[in-house]
C-alpha cells in the first residue's frame, strides 16, 4: 500500500493528512513526521505531488471545516487501517452522528451493536481512530461530560464550539 501525505495547517492545530488511492486513509495532529513513521508500518510513505487528488482534496476540505466554512466531508475512506469491532464503530459514528451533534460513549457502543458495557471498548475505539476529524471521535463524550481526546480536552472544546455543540468561552 502507497501512501501520500501532506501537512495541513489550520486555525486549531497543524495537521497531517495521508491518503491512498481508495482514499483518505489517515489524519494527524501532528506536525512532527509521527504520522510518516507510524504509516511507513503499513506500507510506502511518500510526499503528496500534484497527481494525489484525494490528499489534495481531503487537505482543502479540512482546511474548510476548520475555518468554519464546512460542516460535512464528500471524501472517500479508506478504511484499511481498520478492522473488526474498531471499524464497526468508526463507521457508524462517520455515517450516524453528523456535524453539529454528539453521542455518547455508551449510546454509540449500543448503536454500534456492541454488547451492553462497551462504553470503555469504544472510547479505546476512539483513541485509536486514524481518521479524527472526518471520523468525528470529537463527537462522541462521556456519559457526565467531555471525556478523553488524546490531542487534549482543550482542543476537543475547541472543535465542538466550532460546530456550534458548546458555546464559546471569554478566551474564545
Amino acid at each position: 500500500m502507497e501512501f501520500a501525505w501532506l501537512s495541513v495547517p489550520t486555525p486549531l492545530v497543524p495537521l497531517t493528512v495521508a491518503a491512498t488511492q481508495a482514499g483518505l486513509a489517515c489524519v494527524s495532529f501532528d506536525g512532527s513526521g509521527a504520522a510518516q513513521r507510524s504509516l511507513a508500518r503499513h506500507g510506502d510513505v511518500r510526499p503528496a505531488t500534484s497527481s494525489d487528488a484525494h490528499v489534495h482534496d481531503a487537505a482543502r476540505q479540512i482546511s474548510e471545516w476548520a475555518a468554519g466554512d464546512r460542516q460535512d466531508f464528500d471524501l472517500p475512506v479508506d478504511w484499511s487501517l481498520t478492522s473488526g469491532p474498531q471499524q464497526r464503530v468508526l463507521r457508524t459514528l462517520y455515517e450516524t452522528v453528523p456535524f453539529g451533534s454528539t453521542i455518547t460513549y455508551g449510546d454509540l457502543a449500543e448503536r454500534s451493536g456492541l454488547p451492553d458495557g462497551s462504553a470503555r471498548l469504544v472510547g479505546q475505539i476512539m483513541g485509536s481512530n486514524p481518521i479524527p476529524v472526518v471520523v468525528p471521535c470529537h463527537r462522541v463524550l462521556a456519559s457526565d461530560g467531555l471525556g478523553g481526546y488524546g490531542p487534549g480536552i482543550e482542543l476537543k472544546r475547541r472543535i465542538l464550539v466550532l460546530e456550534g455543540v458548546l458555546q464559546p468561552s471569554l478566551f474564545d
